[in-house]
């Protein structure tokens, strides 16, 4: 059974391209688009990989790979928005669930370093 964070990463992705479908094709904008779609699918593709980790501290750097691209996919989508190229409405969309993923996986880096005795700082 898939995880929470695969399932909804997975649908952000979804998301994410279809954003970058209207981006290219409406608003011919080639560039930021580019980079979100990089890192908003990336995040996914890093949670899927860590469920076959080779051990909890390889499960715990995947995790925080999709940590760093979950933040800097929320980066992008404030640029779209404050040039224009996507609504307040569309983001305030896009970026909760963006929102929700980043919750999620600051949630499982916590607890894995917690179980790996770790600071979590």
């Amino acid at each position: 059974m898939e995880s929470i964070t695969a399932t909804k990463s997975y649908a952000f992705a979804i998301k994410i391209i279809t954003l970058y479908k209207f981006l290219i094709e409406q608003k011919k904008e080639f560039t930021l688009s580019r980079q979100l779609l990089r890192s908003g699918t990336a995040i996914g593709a890093l949670v899927r990989e860590s469920n076959h980790a080779e051990s909890k501290a390889d499960f715990l750097h995947k995790i925080n790979i999709a940590l760093k691209e979950a933040n800097e996919t929320e980066y992008w989508l404030m640029l779209l928005r404050d040039t224009g190229y996507i609504s307040f409405e569309d983001y305030d969309d896009i970026q909760k669930h963006c929102n929700e993923i980043i919750r999620l996986l600051a949630s499982s880096v916590k607890t894995t370093k917690k179980n790996l005795g770790r600071n979590t700082v």
